[in-house]
Parts: structure tokens; C-alpha cells; sequence
């Protein structure tokens, strides 16, 4: 295979199969060179001038060379390196050129010192937390992470929290071995081009506040958040449930409630949580169950029985949800509005919803006003995969 460039050949380029990570459960990590090395052979036809390398992200030169490069080294310096992005360790400074090129949808930085500002910056107006879930290689000179970011915004007195997911092509230079790019791709917006308007709107979309009690809920990771909808994955949670008569209804809410507050076999008061789940198990939503959460540290052998027969425990196995977040009165009409456009939005993006969904309501209706209500609808997802 050979690609013509003015006054310049590429040569043929073995790769090996791409390099996909974390490494299995409880492996060693270790870097080590390809066998054999990558070897690209460059000429020039005119000495001295420097030859242009493409990379998808950036544009390094080079003279004449035999190079080698590492890129499983690099991939795997890069699953132990950027889970340190916001934390005092940081980022390896070492392994990024002097001019590297930094380019998300509403900052660009062209040093390696204006990265590490931009990194400041984010650490002194949020409070970040980054989740890195993949990385493997998808280019010659080119790696490609996908993560979750988390930045809670400390300064204002609401404090929302902005959640961003998406991927970082990450451009290597062959000749110092070092990555000379840095391009950051939102998956909740289209057009990530540099400077993108609809990133701005993006940010300032998720400023609004919801009221989110101070109350556990169930343990869950954000694994995509497109422009309709968040990927969640969940741990598993028990609840305690009876029948209920329909989506945004409240009918068996004080039965439930009833047995954390001591009617049950023991008398045990047990902590609140939120949020209050109902649940149809049908797209007509005939047969629906009002749930509470019961708190992580109990299990279906520590809990008390519940005195009535109507209620039950049940251990829910967790596994990967589609959430659509609003706010205002849930009235049954809005909840199965909210519920088939979330389900049109996961068929359109190929993905495959299970029948029947759950709405989530984290507030005292009583005590909250509409507009700052946090109300979410789920539907389970099955065999869903990070691209």
C-alpha cells in the first residue's frame, strides 16, 4: 500500500491488531514494544526540507528517519495516566509536545502550557471528576479514549452539576514519540467543530437547577449522555413494593412508606431514600407497582418483614437504564409523553428498550415548586455496548 504526497513516498506500514483497553481483572499493567515495531521509512528528495506527516488531529514534520513506534506503550500509558487528569499527581507533562494541539467544541489551546491552564481553570471553577472507560488505538499515529466527565460547578450557590461523555483522538508524533493532539468530541451535541455555539448552549442548558434531595439513591454510572437522553449504568438495589394504580399516581405510596417508617416485623425505622419509583411493566401501563428504595447497606437477609401482604421485597439486579430528566407537575399524560419520546429517541439511535419503563419522582410534591422538580423516566436497555 502506498499513498503519493509532493516530493514524498509513504511506504508500506505494519500494524498490529488494535490494542483494546483496561487489561483483564486483577492483570499487571506493563508497556512493551510491538513485535515486531511499527517501521515507517520516509525520503525526501531534497535535503534538509522537512517532510509533512498526516495525522487526523494534527500536522507534525520530520526529516529523514527510520522511526519506531510504540503505540501499545502509548495505550497503555494512557489507561494509567488520564485517570490522574484532575487529581495532585496530574498528567505525565513529559509525554506531550511542547506545541501540542488541544481542540474541544469551546476551548483550543496550541501548548502543552495552555493545556495545563485549561486543566487549572476546570479544577478551580468545578469540582471534576473524570471517568475513563476506554481506550484502544484507530490510526497509524493516532489513539482514541472514551470517557465521562463530571463537573459539579461549586460557585454557583445551587451547585449543578454539568456531565459531559464522549471521546479524545489522541494524535502521536513518530518522530518524538510524544502526542502532538488533543480533539475532544461531545456525544450531546453535533457540531463539535471549534468555536461551537451549540457546545456554549450545551453548558448553559445544564446550569438549570433541579432540587435533588440530600438522600441516598441507587448507585449508578453515567456512560453516554447524547442530546435526548443519559446511558446509566446501575448496581443492584433492593425496594420494597406494593400495587399501584398508575404511572404518576400515589396510590400504595403510604404503605410502602409505612413499612420504613416501622410497620413492619421489628418495628425497625429505616432511612429514606429517594426517589420514589413506580413501575409498569407494559407499554398500557395495566399493571403497575409503587416502589421506595431501600438503603445500600441492607440486604433481603438483614430487612424485617413486612406486616402487610400486599407489600413485598424484591432485589433488583441493576444493569444499563435510558433516562429522560424533566421537570414540572408529572401529570399520567406528560409521564407517558416523556416515556414514548424517549422510546422513539433509543430506536432511532439502534439501541434496544425493554417493554415497560419507571418513573422517578425525587420530591415532595407538597413542598416543591414545578419548575425546580427532578422527575426522570427510565427504560432498561438490553445489550448495550460503548462504541
Amino acid at each position: 500500500m502506498s499513498k503519493s504526497f509532493p516530493n514524498q513516498l509513504f511506504r508500506s506500514i505494519r500494524i498490529k491488531k488494535p490494542i483494546d483497553f483496561p487489561p483483564k481483572q486483577g492483570g499487571n499493567l506493563s508497556f512493551r514494544r510491538l513485535e515486531p515495531p511499527l517501521k515507517v521509512t520516509t525520503t525526501t528528495s531534497t535535503e534538509g526540507r522537512n517532510l509533512k506527516w498526516a495525522v487526523k488531529s494534527g500536522v507534525v514534520e520530520e526529516e529523514r528517519a527510520t522511526v519506531v513506534v510504540d503505540v501499545e506503550g502509548l495505550v497503555g500509558f494512557l489507561y494509567e495516566d488520564l485517570p490522574h487528569l484532575f487529581d495532585e499527581r496530574g498528567i505525565d507533562r513529559a509525554m506531550y509536545d511542547e506545541r501540542v494541539r488541544f481542540r474541544d467544541p469551546i476551548t483550543k489551546h496550541d501548548t502543552i502550557d495552555g493545556y495545563l491552564f485549561n486543566i487549572r481553570m476546570l479544577k478551580l471553577l468545578f469540582r471534576p471528576e473524570f471517568q475513563l472507560h476506554r481506550t484502544w488505538q484507530t490510526g497509524p499515529y493516532e489513539i482514541t479514549t472514551r470517557w465521562t466527565m463530571i463537573m459539579k460547578f461549586t460557585i454557583l450557590p445551587w451547585k449543578p452539576e454539568l456531565v459531559f461523555t464522549g471521546i479524545s483522538i489522541m494524535g502521536i508524533n513518530p518522530q518524538t514519540q510524544k502526542f502532538c493532539s488533543h480533539v475532544d468530541r461531545w456525544d450531546s451535541i453535533k457540531n463539535n467543530e471549534y468555536f461551537s455555539w451549540e457546545g456554549v448552549m450545551e453548558v448553559v442548558k445544564q446550569l438549570r437547577y433541579y432540587k435533588t434531595p440530600d438522600l441516598e439513591t441507587p448507585k449508578y454510572q453515567i456512560l453516554k449522555k447524547t442530546a435526548d437522553y443519559e446511558v446509566r449504568k446501575y448496581a443492584p438495589y433492593i425496594v420494597v413494593e406494593t400495587k399501584g394504580d398508575k404511572l404518576s399516581g400515589s396510590a400504595g405510596f403510604n404503605d410502602v412508606a409505612g413499612y420504613i417508617f416501622g410497620k413492619n416485623s421489628s418495628t425497625e425505622k429505616i432511612a429514606m431514600t429517594t426517589p420514589v419509583l413506580t413501575q409498569a411493566s407494559d407499554h398500557g401501563s395495566y399493571n403497575v407497582s409503587i416502589q421506595i428504595v431501600l438503603p445500600s447497606e441492607k440486604n433481603l437477609g438483614n430487612l424485617p418483614e413486612p406486616n402487610q401482604e400486599a407489600l413485598s421485597l424484591r432485589k433488583v439486579e441493576g444493569g444499563i437504564a435510558a433516562v429522560s430528566r424533566f421537570s414540572g407537575k408529572p401529570t399520567e399524560d406528560i409521564v407517558q409523553e416523556k416515556e414514548a419520546k424517549l422510546r422513539a429517541a433509543l430506536l432511532r439511535d439502534n439501541l434496544k428498550p425493554r417493554e415497560g419503563c419507571l418513573f422517578a419522582r425525587y420530591n415532595d410534591p407538597g413542598r416543591t415548586w414545578s419548575f425546580i422538580m427532578r422527575n426522570e423516566v427510565l427504560i432498561w436497555l438490553e445489550d448495550f455496548a460503548l462504541d
